[in-house]
């Protein structure tokens, strides 16, 4: 027996980075998954993972979407709401349009994801959501200002959906990951003047002096969401090379 048997899990944002190390991680431990993305890519295990279509900016999509992972594996236990957009600059750098798309993608979407697994959550036997939030919730990080207040508002919504669903057994929690080595880093870092110098004043934010893998991060959620966990709500964990909690000296 491994962890997830028997366990249907839905992961948002599923087909890339994070997202897609969640998905093999809950698969790996025995869990069957929904892959919910904009781009979804669907492997040869039909059986245990499918790949759906759909869009945490569009609530009819999720719900549909939903649906069809419930109806295809028999219900839903695990919500991992892991899709989300990112911003750079400080807080005169975004106009109202940017402020409400990233708002709209990294907050309410959780919401919507959240909204449209609940009918489902609640008939499960052992019930978990884990949000994606980052340690730019809790730690000033310089130009992420626009990020940042919404990784701020995944952390308080966390707690509020904690305290609202510990009666319906729906365990809340959060990833607060540091900068993690995914495709949207290798983009930022690819359009900076000097790549590997960036490369490197990344890694060294980090009291390991290295980016966190996307592995590190699902290890971390499958811990949360698996039913070993259960005495766990409504709380945040970091998986940021000690960078919210540590001040390291150096030589």
């Amino acid at each position: 027996m491994t962890a997830f048997d028997g366990l249907v899990a839905v992961v948002t944002g599923g087909g890339s980075g994070i997202g897609a190390a969640c998905v093999a991680a809950l698969s790996a431990g025995g869990a069957r998954v929904g892959v919910l993305d904009l781009r979804p890519t669907q492997t040869e295990e039909a059986d245990r993972v499918l790949a759906i279509r759909a869009d945490v900016a569009d609530q009819a999509s999720l719900d549909a979407a939903m649906a069809e992972v419930a109806n295809a594996f028999g219900g839903i236990d695990i919500l991992i709401n892991c899709a989300g957009i990112s911003s750079v600059g400080d807080v005169a750098a975004n106009g109202d349009e940017e402020w409400a798309r990233v708002f709209d993608i990294n907050v309410t979407g959780v919401a919507r994801a959240s909204r449209a697994a609940l009918p489902y959550l609640r008939h499960a036997t052992s019930p978990a959501i884990v949000n994606i939030s980052s340690i730019v919730a809790t730690a000033g990080i310089v130009q992420r200002a626009l990020y940042s207040a919404s990784k701020g508002a995944v952390h308080a919504l966390t707690l509020a959906m904690a305290a609202d669903l510990i009666d319906d057994g729906v365990r809340v929690t959060c990833v607060a990951p540091g900068t993690v080595d995914t495709p949207w880093v290798a983009r930022l870092l690819a359009g900076a003047d000097d790549p590997v110098a960036e490369k490197a004043r990344l890694a060294a934010r980090q009291p390991t002096g290295r980016l966190v893998t996307a592995d590190e991060v699902a290890a971390a959620v499958c811990y949360l969401a698996g039913p070993s966990a259960g005495a766990t709500t409504g709380m945040s964990l970091a998986v940021d090379g000690g960078m919210s909690g540590l001040r390291p000296r150096r030589p």
